[in-house]
């Protein structure tokens, strides 16, 4: 296991010069080396034209850096951008790659479950099953369209700030396609994710807290060649804009495999799943695909995006502590702002007990979910209780990832 690096709460301290040896730079290893040479050259979109921000629809050029819209940091918020398509494209979902990297992520099962509907009186439930993903969660999707724009602008090394689903799939996608993978982690990073990583040849590099791995992270992305996959800032942005229309397709997989849903539940980290799921439905509502946007649920372990859209700054730090290991954390994006917003959707706070007796219902219908995942069903009974979804919905969960690397699985005994 690599040395772990000094923890520090500071943003911008400065790490030791990268790495040089063959294990972090795929050009010193021959076997990533020969993996680079067979895996072909991404192709660009031609109508991608550039970067706009959320808020204010500026236009940037396309880079690997994601510091958000200066315009709106300027005037005290903190807004990522997202990809830009030339008007009048004839694609319904456009996508920064026609031809990418994939190793399978996508079209994964859309299972309905009525016995659950009729458990938690809804008209139809379904479960996105993203487990089904090449590493076993919704990741994959982000990830391959991310190893896709390393590929294009030519960077060796994939960092980013993860413990968990991200950092298993971005150390399998960068090890099949040649890369170097970098990853700040926790101190308590689960067994079973370490060992992959390790096996995989990712660099771990370990922190306390936030501050630590995103520093980390973001003095990475300054050198050439490290393309930073994940969150890097302070208040929080979210995941490389690029790399978060990986998850679009997941719209239009729904339409086509059960309909257009009323709601969506989708637990939540920053927002990039949920976002990137609003932006599909998007673009299917622009091309004529749909006639409405469903609405969409975020599903959080504690009080934090349900506090900003109560009033609350979007850009202070929320705390809490929690079991849902996937989406932990303090911070809150304008992307899942506006993937709440901008659907007539909202935050629902699930705590832990209320996720696991969910899991023992998904447990005993054959569904195997990590426990943040599990939390969406429990949403869905906030959600009838408060009559916000009625009882002649269509819903769907996202399943984001199974039980298996959870280090909160197996539950305790009732």
């Amino acid at each position: 296991m690599p040395d772990p690096v000094t923890t520090s709460p500071v943003l911008d301290f400065k790490f030791a010069a990268p790495p040089l040896d063959s294990a972090a730079h795929p050009s010193g290893n021959p076997l990533g080396m020969a993996a680079r040479n067979r895996t072909p050259r991404p192709v660009r979109n031609p109508n991608l034209r550039g970067l706009q921000c959320l808020r204010c629809d500026a236009l940037f050029p396309l880079a690997l850096a994601h510091d958000g819209c200066p315009a709106c940091r300027r005037g005290g918020l903190h807004v990522a951008l997202r990809a830009s398509y030339l008007p009048g494209s004839a694609e319904a979902m456009p996508m920064p790659y026609t031809s990418g990297f994939a190793l399978g992520e996508g079209q994964t099962p859309l299972q309905d479950v009525p016995e659950l509907a009729r458990q938690f009186d809804v008209g139809r439930l379904a479960i996105k099953d993203e487990s089904c993903n090449p590493t076993g969660s919704h990741k994959d999707r982000m990830t391959a369209v991310g190893v896709a724009q390393a590929l294009d602008f030519d960077a060796h090394t994939l960092v980013l700030a993860s413990s968990g689903n991200a950092a298993v799939s971005a150390a399998h996608y960068a090890w099949a396609a040649g890369l170097g993978c970098e990853v700040a982690t926790y101190e308590g990073m689960p067994a079973t994710y370490a060992r992959q990583l390790d096996a995989l040849g990712a660099r771990r590099y370990v922190f306390a807290d936030n501050a630590g791995r995103w520093a980390f992270v973001r003095e990475r992305a300054q050198h050439p060649g490290y393309f930073a996959l994940t969150n890097y800032r302070l208040p929080a942005l979210g995941s490389a804009p690029l790399a978060i229309e990986g998850y679009k397709p997941i719209a239009l997989e729904c339409v086509a495999d059960g309909g257009l849903p009323d709601h969506i539940v989708i637990p939540t980290a920053r927002g990039d799943l949920a976002w990137g799921i609003y932006a599909g439905f998007r673009d299917l509502l622009a091309a004529g695909r749909i006639a409405r946007l469903p609405r969409l649920w975020l599903v959080e372990p504690f009080p934090r995006l349900a506090r900003v859209l109560a009033g609350g700054p979007l850009n202070d730090s929320y705390p809490g502590h929690t079991a849902q290991f996937s989406t932990a954390g303090a911070t809150v994006t304008y992307l899942q702002w506006q993937a709440a917003a901008a659907t007539g959707g909202g935050a629902v706070v699930v705590g832990d007990n209320e996720a696991r007796a969910a899991r023992r219902l998904l447990s005993a219908s054959g569904i195997s979910a990590e426990l943040c995942a599990a939390g969406g069903l429990a949403a869905l009974r906030q959600l009838r209780e408060s009559n916000a979804v009625a009882a002649d919905a269509h819903v769907v969960l996202m399943l984001t990832a199974s039980a298996a690397g959870d280090p909160s699985w197996p539950d305790r005994p009732v």
